[in-house]
């Protein structure tokens, strides 16, 4: 039955909020238009924050219709039909909601609400002209998600349009119009993790918060006031720096622990979109620092301020335009949004050229000379360094979109993305590294001192010689174990422990001076380690997987992966490295119970999401389920469970990789499983297991006539037939009255252990079946052919197959924590540095110097900085 109600409810609140916005936009416009900043029309200001309220009002009443019709199943909706399912739990159903544009769009817009909403009542003086700025986002971002058609022309997509409207063209509308579907296509096997539950709304929180500081930016030029600003965009733009650069790095981590591509950063341009804009974030944090602290760069902070947000805007055409085409996995089909994410693009380019362009010489400059031994002049050179880094992977990036406008205009172009990114990539991003680990050591250093050739060199002595002796042993380490270091390597070693030490040996001299910790010291050296992390993880890695077989294990594999993957038999130990490996079978996530269930425990039904359980189901004394017991299992994922022995101290660990047949996205989808040590992760995955979806290729079956106590011989095992007893419901056999079901009980014993095996004999409304019985450990099948009772004989049938098998690579990685850990620290030194700046916000700022004029030298009280 359609439900077209809810649909509606949130269409028109679609529209109500696209509405609402453009009235809030242009009331504020209205308040701040022709007066200076603070004096505004009070009826216009009036009518601007109510029709943001009810803006917002109505973009929550998107919200809970859209994730109504998610979690209501309600598959007449294409949106929910595309994107979920029956099975997924809550929290991937909130995933779900953000998976499409339509619902990141919605995300981005909640987020800027939310903003909104603080800034209505923190901007004071700045709310009118911030807030038409914001508003007029707003307005635009909406109307992504409008899905209104008038001729020929659509704006936006909405995320409630019906399965049979997106569609029309299935035959199925011609017999049922009102067709709806038992079940959804699912999320994506990929995005079943926890990490898309909470990566995503950090992201988007992120995007969110450039907007802050470019609203400033932008208000600041149109009111003349030219450096108040700074204050409150510093802020803010430290919050976005912040979660932004965290979001970053949880989409690496849930690409190093879902992906199998061995990494956490593979260079993909959807990543690339996302890096380019936090570099040049990051580099406009610095110049606005500089600004607050000497005056210094303001046309500079100008700049990269409202290039952060656009660049997140380009980044949005390029994720969502289709323009990358084939050159990402990760880009979103184009929706016939292109010519409006052009104009959203082209609208706030133009704005802010022109304010820049008209008002240029206006802004207040500084004509204090910089020397070798001004901190200024090293923080500047390493926002450069930052820039010129994005500018390289955003030069690269936007080739999709050179070919896409040559060829628009006529001109056929054969540019392409390089053959190899990573190589490519890294061979630039190497010397960011280098430069950003010198300069943000170096800079700390001088910014708490008096500078000149005696002093620097004393407080730089110590720093760099021990990094120099540092690097030297990490070099010398290296070339024991056989490896090889080249320039750039040691380069980034040396420079990125001078960042470290460097800005420690400054946090404890403030700790001893007493002053208040530098937030900017602690960030960077959480950079600092990042860097290190990268270096060692990437650099080092070491696969420990290596085939000494001699075995090709496959045609279709490539030489690398031939080399590169060790062939695990079921239940066979064998040597990788210093561990003996050994694969012990195949393991469902059941819901409720810890772990993973081995699949030999359970009977799959006709239900593929239902199973009923062979034997108890336990963890320690608790038992879960009892035998005969029907659970619900989620059968997308195959768990392969792998045991490691170091052969050497003897110690155990346990790893589960993942992996899914999944035509419809180029065959395997395998997930890693990694085991963390404190100097290195063991990061372990499946490139290949036999057919999942074809029959077993069982051999002719062998007849056997028992009775009660016989041994029989199956290949190297031997097998005891012990008893036959009334059939057990396990089996899922549905008995009714009258009914006989008798199971025999196996003994059979393996290399390893032993198993019990239970084929049965079923009579029902006088037909014989018969449910054969399975050692997938052993490729074994027995079968329950006949019953002589007078004679007290027993026929069987034996079958064998090839033993199960997986192909596995492992993958050492060392100091990879040194990233993570990194991070932590990188967003610590964030949060220090917006807690000391939590009261500065409002504080009166201190007057601008006129175009042109010297500034008057001020010793500032030292204080925290970013």
């Amino acid at each position: 039955m359609l439900n077209t109600l809810i649909g509606d409810v949130g269409h028109l609140s679609v529209i109500l909020a696209f509405v609402a916005a453009t009235v809030a936009a242009y009331s504020y416009y209205m308040a701040a238009r022709g007066r200076a900043l603070g004096d505004t029309d009070a009826g216009w200001m009036k009518l601007g924050r109510g029709a943001f309220i009810v803006h917002s009002v109505a973009v929550l009443a998107v919200i809970v219709s859209l994730f109504g019709i998610i979690h209501g199943h309600r598959y007449e909706y294409y949106y929910a039909w595309s994107h979920s399912s029956n099975h997924l739990p809550i929290y991937y159903m909130i995933s779900c909601f953000w998976e499409g544009q339509e619902g990141s769009f919605l995300l981005w817009i909640f987020w800027h609400v939310c903003l909104g909403l603080i800034l209505m009542r923190s901007a004071k003086r700045w709310e009118a002209p911030v807030m038409a700025i914001f508003a007029g986002v707003q307005l635009f971002l909406t109307s992504m998600i409008l899905g209104i058609v008038l001729g020929d022309l659509k704006i936006g997509s909405s995320p409630f349009i019906l399965l049979r409207d997106f569609m029309p063209d299935l035959p199925v509308w011609q017999t049922n119009p009102n067709f709806v579907p038992t079940d959804g296509t699912g999320l994506n096997a990929l995005l079943q993790n926890y990490w898309m539950v909470i990566h995503p709304p950090t992201l988007f929180l992120g995007f969110a918060l450039t907007l802050v500081p470019f609203a400033y930016a932008v208000a600041g030029l149109w009111k003349g006031e030219f450096s108040a600003w700074t204050r409150p965009a510093l802020r803010w733009s430290l919050w976005g720096g912040l979660i932004l650069g965290v979001g970053i790095v949880m989409g690496a981590y849930w690409a190093y622990e879902t992906l199998n591509f061995g990494g956490y950063w593979n260079w993909d341009p959807v990543e690339n979109a996302v890096y380019i804009p936090w570099l040049v974030l990051v580099a406009s944090i610095h110049g606005l620092i500089l600004w607050q602290r000497s005056k210094l760069a303001l046309r500079t902070s100008f700049v990269l301020v409202i290039a952060t947000f656009l660049l997140i805007l380009y980044a949005t055409f390029l994720t969502r335009s289709g323009v990358l085409g084939n050159a990402s996995v990760h880009s979103f089909t184009d929706l016939g949004l292109s010519g409006q994410l052009m104009i959203y693009l082209a609208a706030f380019v133009v704005l802010s050229i022109v304010l820049l362009v008209s008002r240029w010489k206006k802004i207040p400059i500084s004509e204090k000379e910089l020397t070798t031994y001004n901190p200024e002049l090293w923080v500047f050179v390493g926002a450069t360094v930052l820039c010129l880094g994005a500018f390289q992977v955003l030069f690269t990036t936007s080739i999709p979109v050179y070919n896409a406008f040559l060829g628009f205009i006529g001109i056929k172009s054969n540019l392409a993305l390089p053959a190899d990114q990573i190589a490519h990539y890294s061979k630039f991003q190497l010397w960011l590294g280098v430069g950003v680990a010198f300069c943000s050591g170096l800079a700390q250093l001088m910014w708490w001192q008096k500078n000149d050739r005696s002093s620097l060199s004393s407080t730089l002595t110590v720093p760099a010689m021990l990094s120099l002796l540092g690097g030297a042993l990490v070099i010398l380490l290296v070339q024991y174990n056989g490896k090889k270091m080249e320039l750039s390597y040691i380069a980034l070693l040396t420079t990125a422990l001078f960042g470290v030490l460097a800005n420690l040996s400054m946090v404890f001299t403030l700790l001893r001076r007493k002053v208040s910790l530098s937030g900017g010291g602690v960030a960077h050296i959480g950079i600092a380690l990042m860097l290190l992390g990268v270096l060692a993880s990437s650099g080092y890695s070491n696969v420990i997987s290596q085939n000494t077989s001699g075995l090709l294990y496959s045609r279709e594999f490539d030489q690398t992966t031939n080399q590169d993957n060790v062939l695990l038999w079921r239940n066979d130990v064998t040597r990788m490295d210093k561990y003996d490996v050994r694969y012990t079978g195949q393991y469902f996530d059941v819901p409720g119970v810890p772990g993973y269930v081995d699949k030999q425990q359970l009977y799959r039904t006709a239900d593929e999401y239902k199973a009923l359980a062979r034997s108890d189901i336990k963890r320690g004394d608790k038992v879960y389920y009892k035998a005969g017991d029907t659970l619900e299992i989620l059968p997308e994922n195959t768990y392969y469970r792998v045991e490691y022995q170091d052969r050497e101290n003897k110690s155990q660990f346990t790893l589960y990789p993942r992996a899914q047949v999944n035509e419809q996205m180029g065959g395997l989808l395998a997930s890693p499983d990694v085991k963390v040590f404190l100097d290195h992760d063991i990061y372990s995955h499946i490139s290949a297991v036999p057919p999942i979806d074809q029959e077993k290729d069982w051999s002719e079956v062998k007849e056997h006539v028992l009775s009660i106590g016989d041994t029989i011989f199956l290949n190297d095992y031997f097998a005891v037939f012990r008893g036959v007893e009334p059939a057990k419901q396990t089996a899922g056999l549905g008995l009714a009255k009258g009914d006989l079901a008798i199971q025999a009980d196996f003994l059979v014993s393996g290399e390893k252990k032993q198993y019990h095996m239970h084929p049965v004999f079923v009579v029902r409304n006088r037909l014989i079946g018969r449910v054969p019985d399975e050692a997938e450990d052993l490729g074994l099948r027995l079968s329950f052919l006949n019953v002589e009772p007078q004679e007290g004989k027993f026929t069987f049938g034996v079958s064998t197959t090839q033993k199960d098998y997986i192909i596995l690579k492992a993958v050492e990685k060392p100091f990879i924590n040194l990233l993570w850990s990194g991070t932590l620290l990188m967003a610590l030194g964030f949060g220090m540095a917006i807690y000391k700046r939590r009261r500065e916000t409002e504080a009166p700022a201190v007057p601008a110097p006129e175009a042109g004029a010297r500034p008057r030298p001020v010793m500032p009280r030292p204080k925290a900085v970013a």
